[in-house]
């Protein structure tokens, strides 16, 4: 059964469990679709709504396939022709690679639904093995949520960083890049106020990234029910994209649709009464977290 709310999708499984689908709308015809990969996901980020879910179950790959066919057959009519699929729905795409990876080939066929590879974009929290399967194995495009300069700061938000630190994430990606022709990685980063949005952030992402062929997207955080953060004030947001163009960096500002419905990344999903915990917030970064909660 399918639920349409909106450019939202409700999509209830055989088993009753729910699922969300999101179509993107772009003023230029470029309109997204945003879909799922599991039910809740294992990965724990601070930041992600769905994590606080913990994880269900994987979906197939034909739940997952057909969330894009659904949302062209339903939503192309309200907003035009659907041109790109992005797996940044609820779950960890590669935690789920085989369907995943499945899922993605049958978008891209030609007897399938057809979409361009460089259209389809996986994304992950960083799990390495899984993301260097998945670039030897796929054209797909890929999008890794980096969001932190630091391990400290990212073993906080993002504890997958526990097990594959910033060194060898990136350097997994400096070496399986180095293969591959004409190929960037996204780059992911969510802006969380007094967190990881310094100036210092800034000269230390573009350390980060040299070398490795990307783009990176600056994320506005949205914010969702029992949040610690808040998120970055639109001109800092803009002075931390002028600091990495200024290195050369390609930058993008992506700002916030879909959060008035709780539609938006991060904000899929809904806990049930069981919840993935809370981390234990380092020192320095207690007093920007206070100010979140005034």
């Amino acid at each position: 059964m399918v639920l349409k709310r909106g450019l939202q999708m409700l999509f209830a499984l055989e088993d009753s469990l729910i699922i969300e689908t999101v179509v993107i709308p772009c003023e230029r015809g470029r309109n997204t679709v945003c879909i799922s990969s599991q039910v809740g996901c294992a990965m724990n980020c601070q930041f992600c709504y769905t994590g606080r879910m913990g994880l269900k179950r994987h979906l197939s790959t034909a739940e997952i396939v057909e969330q894009a066919v659904l949302a062209r057959r339903l939503l192309s009519s309200e907003v035009g022709p659907i041109s790109n699929v992005v797996f940044m729905g609820m779950g960890e795409p590669l935690h789920n690679t085989e369907n995943v990876i499945r899922a993605a080939d049958i978008l891209v066929d030609e007897q399938g639904l057809h979409f361009s590879p460089r259209k389809v974009t996986i994304s992950t929290s960083g799990l390495v093995p899984q993301l260097k399967r998945f670039l030897r194995q796929s054209n797909c495009a890929l999008a890794v949520s980096l969001n932190a300069t630091t391990d400290e700061v990212r073993n906080w938000i993002m504890p997958i960083n526990r097990k594959y630190n910033l060194k060898l994430l990136l350097g997994t990606l400096k070496e399986e890049l180095s293969m591959k022709h004409n190929y960037k990685v996204f780059f992911e980063y969510v802006m969380l106020a007094g967190i990881n949005d310094s100036v210092e952030d800034a000269k230390r992402l573009i350390d980060l990234v040299d070398g490795i062929p990307c783009k990176i997207n600056l994320i506005t955080f949205n914010p969702h029910s029992g949040s610690l953060f808040r998120p970055t004030k639109e001109e800092t947001m803009v002075e931390f994209r002028n600091i990495l163009a200024e290195a050369g960096c390609v930058v993008f500002l992506r700002l916030s649709r879909g959060d008035d419905q709780m539609a938006a990344c991060g904000q899929l999903g809904k806990p049930g009464d069981i919840r993935a915990p809370l981390l234990r917030v380092p020192s320095q970064f207690r007093a920007a977290l206070q100010e979140a909660s005034l």
